[in-house]
C-alpha cells in the first residue's frame, strides 16, 4: 500500500523514444552545437563571434524570477566573482523580505554570496537592443559551498541523491501559457489578443492549426529566438483555452531542461512584447478558460548502462517503476505548494477544470494525475500532470523527482491503476495554498530530501504572500457582499 506524508497518499508530445537507452553523456547534447571553451580566451572568442557587448548574469530566485547584474562583456570574460546579497532568495513575489529567522536564530546577516557562471548555459539574448548574452549562475557562499535555498542548488542536491544510487533522471517538461492583450490596470480582467483574423482568440480550439496561425507572428518570433539561443523546440500546439499555447521540449537531463524552461519563459514573454501583447504563465489567468500546466515526463536510466530502470530485461515494468509511481502517489499531495505556489494556482485544480484533482495513475489516461503514456518499453515513463506553469521549474522538477526517489528508497507499492474517468474519484489534493503549506510543513521526509533550510525559507515566503493576498478585497466581495450582508 502507498504510504507517505499524505493521508491517502500531456499533451505536449515530448515522446521519450528508444533514445532514452542511449548513453547518459548524450542526454543533453545541445551545447555541442556551439563551443566557447572554459578559459577566458575561449569565451572571448565566442563573444567576439556573436559580437556580444553585454552580459546578463542571471540567477533564478524562489519564484523563478531572473535576478542578477548586467556588465560589459570585456569585464565578464575575466570570470571574476560577481556578488549579490542572500536576500534575493528571501524576497516574495511582491518584494517583501522574510524567512531570515530559523528556530529563533538569525539565519543570515544579509551576507553577500558569489554568483558562479555555468558557461554551458551561455546564450545570446536576441531581443536585446544591443548584442547581449545571458548566463545562468549558481549561488555559492564565499567559501564555495552551495547556497542551500537557491532553487538550482536544490535540484542539484536531489540529482546528487539519484547519482549516489547510480540513477540519472530523464525528463521532458510541457509548458502551457496564455497570450493576452496588454493590461495596464490590474483591476480589469485579462482578455485574449486580436489575431490575424481581426478577432480575439476563442477557447475550446485544442490542437487547431488555424488557432495557432492566428498568432503566427509570435510563434515565428519564438522559433527565431529559440534558434538564435541554440534551444530546441519539439512542437508548439494550440491548447484548449483562448489564445492558450503549449510548447514541447525534448527529453533530457533534468538540470538542462530546468534551465531551458527558465530561458523559454523569458523568451516567450519577449516574443509577445515584440507583438504588443503579453505572454503569461499564471496558472489561471482567465476565469472561464482552462488553467496552464507544466506537465513533467519522468524516467530514470542506469548511469552505467544507460538503460531505463523502469523496464525489466523481458520488457515488463520493473519493481522500481511501481515504487516510483507509489512515491508520487504518497508524497505529491504534500508537495503541492511547490507545484502550485500561489493562491491563483488552486483555481486551476478544481473538478471539471481540465486539470487533475487526485494522484491516481492510469495507462494513457489524461484524467489521472499520473499518466503512463504509450511508449516503447525502453522509454517507459511517468507523466506528472499536477504542476502549474507558474511553478519554478527547478523546484518543480526537484520536488517531483524527490517524491519518486522516496518511493524507490522506501519500496512503496502503488494503488491499482484507475480505469475510466479519474475526475470522478475523490479530490485528493489541497484545496488552497494554506492547506498545501501545512501539508508540506508536516512532511519531514520531503523536507529532508529537499533541504530543511530551503523548506523553512519557502514556507516563510509563501505564508507571507498568502497573508498579503488576504488583505486584498476582490470584485466578488464587492459585488455580492457590499449591499447584501
Amino acid at each position: 500500500m502507498v504510504t507517505g506524508c499524505a493521508a491517502s497518499m500531456g499533451s505536449l508530445g515530448a515522446i521519450m523514444t528508444a533514445d532514452t537507452a542511449a548513453p547518459v553523456s548524450s542526454i543533453s547534447g545541445e551545447v555541442e552545437e556551439y563551443s566557447f571553451g572554459s578559459t577566458p580566451e575561449g569565451l572571448r572568442d565566442w563573444l567576439r563571434q556573436h559580437r556580444i557587448q553585454e552580459i546578463d548574469c542571471a540567477v533564478p530566485d524562489i519564484a523563478g524570477v531572473a535576478r542578477g547584474k548586467t556588465m560589459p562583456a570585456e569585464k565578464f570574460v575575466k570570470l571574476d566573482a560577481v556578488h549579490l546579497p542572500i536576500s534575493i532568495f528571501h524576497q516574495t513575489i511582491t518584494g517583501d523580505y522574510v524567512g531570515f529567522e530559523e528556530d529563533g536564530q538569525a539565519l543570515y546577516a544579509e551576507s553577500d554570496l558569489m554568483m558562479v557562471p555555468d558557461l554551458s548555459t551561455i546564450r545570446p539574448a536576441p531581443w536585446a537592443s544591443s548584442p547581449t548574452a545571458q548566463v545562468i549562475h549558481d549561488a555559492t557562499w564565499q567559501n564555495g559551498a552551495p547556497v542551500e535555498v537557491a532553487p538550482r542548488n536544490v535540484l542539484k542536491h536531489v540529482l546528487a541523491l539519484y547519482a549516489k544510487e547510480g540513477w540519472v533522471p530523464v525528463v521532458a517538461p510541457e509548458l502551457e501559457f496564455y497570450l493576452t492583450k496588454t493590461n495596464s490596470d490590474p483591476d480589469y480582467p485579462l482578455e485574449p489578443p486580436i489575431g490575424r483574423s481581426g478577432r480575439p482568440g476563442a477557447g475550446r480550439q485544442a490542437y487547431s492549426l488555424g488557432a495557432v496561425d492566428e498568432y503566427d507572428k509570435i510563434v515565428d518570433d519564438i522559433y527565431e529566438f529559440a534558434e538564435l539561443q541554440y534551444l530546441k523546440i519539439d512542437t508548439i500546439i494550440q491548447e484548449g483555452g483562448a489564445a492558450q499555447l503549449e510548447i514541447n521540449l525534448l527529453h533530457g537531463d533534468a538540470l538542462h531542461l530546468a534551465d531551458q524552461v527558465f530561458l523559454f519563459k523569458r523568451t516567450i514573454r519577449e516574443a509577445a512584447f515584440r507583438q504588443s501583447c503579453y505572454a503569461t504563465f499564471m496558472a489561471k489567468p482567465l476565469a472561464n478558460e482552462p488553467g496552464s500546466a507544466m506537465h513533467i515526463h519522468q524516467s530514470i536510466v542506469d548511469s552505467k548502462t544507460g538503460k531505463n530502470i523502469f523496464t525489466n530485461a523481458d520488457g515488463s515494468a520493473s519493481p522500481l517503476f511501481y515504487n516510483f509511481l507509489a512515491g508520487q502517489q504518497a508524497y505529491l499531495p504534500s508537495a503541492m505548494c511547490l507545484f502550485a505556489p500561489y493562491v491563483n494556482s488552486y483555481r486551476r485544480l478544481v473538478p471539471n477544470g481540465a486539470a487533475p484533482i487526485n494522484v491516481e495513475w492510469g495507462h494513457d489516461n489524461r484524467s489521472a494525475g499520473l499518466r503512463v503514456p504509450i511508449s516503447p518499453e525502453s522509454a517507459r515513463r511517468v507523466e506528472n500532470r499536477l504542476p502549474g506553469s507558474d511553478s519554478n521549474p527547478y523546484i518543480a522538477l526537484a520536488a517531483s523527482l524527490a517524491c519518486g526517489y522516496l518511493g524507490m528508497k522506501q519500496k512503496l507499492d502503488p494503488r491499482a491503476a484507475v480505469v475510466g474517468n479519474a475526475y470522478r474519484n475523490d479530490h485528493q489534493l489541497p484545496r488552497g495554498l494554506l492547506e498545501a503549506l501545512i501539508a508540506f510543513e508536516d512532511c519531514a521526509d520531503l523536507q529532508e530530501v529537499l533541504g530543511k533550510r530551503f523548506s523553512h525559507v519557502y514556507l516563510a515566503l509563501k505564508r507571507s504572500e498568502f497573508e498579503e493576498f488576504m488583505r486584498v478585497i476582490s470584485p466578488w466581495e464587492r459585488e455580492h457582499l457590499l449591499l447584501s450582508v
